[in-house]
């Protein structure tokens, strides 16, 4: 099949439209389901919860296969499920809305969890897994609420590969 010059240059993008942001090109995207900055922004470096990660979460890991797996059982063993969380980051590969509170049952399977934590929820009589980055919790102990939070920094502080 041949193109001519003028079916081409229609074709493809005039050099204002390869300028422009995703958003505008493709319309369908919108700025908050490619990067959410207000969900998880750059912390400050602490060092008793950097302690506290590499003693507990990712102690003895050689690789960051070894690291997810530490975090699965720290976080297992740390959150008493269940808990009230609130999705507090809208993700376009997730149903739930910001502000949205759901009951987190368990930690999904380490097979389900090679990229990114994730935790099993009760939604509209579906168990579905979400980010546990994307969930804080409402009403829960201080132990849940700490491994939480130590999960949240590591993410934030931009260390999960």
């Amino acid at each position: 099949m041949r193109f001519s010059a003028r079916r081409l240059a229609r074709a493809l993008p005039n050099e204002a439209e390869r300028k422009a942001p995703p958003t505008e090109r493709r319309p369908y995207f919108r700025a908050q389901d490619i990067v959410n900055k207000r969900a998880m922004k750059k912390q400050p470096k602490d060092p008793v919860r950097e302690h506290r990660i590499r003693n507990e979460a990712i102690a003895d890991a050689n690789g960051p296969e070894e690291q997810v797996m530490g975090w699965h059982c720290c976080l297992d063993d740390r959150i008493l499920f269940p808990f009230q969380a609130r999705c507090v980051a809208r993700r376009i590969v997730s149903s739930l809305r910001e502000g949205e509170t759901v009951e987190v049952h368990r930690m999904a399977s380490e097979d389900a969890c090679s990229a990114e934590m994730l935790v099993l929820i009760r939604w509209h009589g579906r168990v579905m897994a979400v980010p546990l980055s994307r969930l804080t919790p409402v009403a829960s102990g201080d132990a849940t609420a700490e491994a939480i939070g130590d999960w949240h920094y590591w993410v934030a502080r931009g260390y999960l590969s």
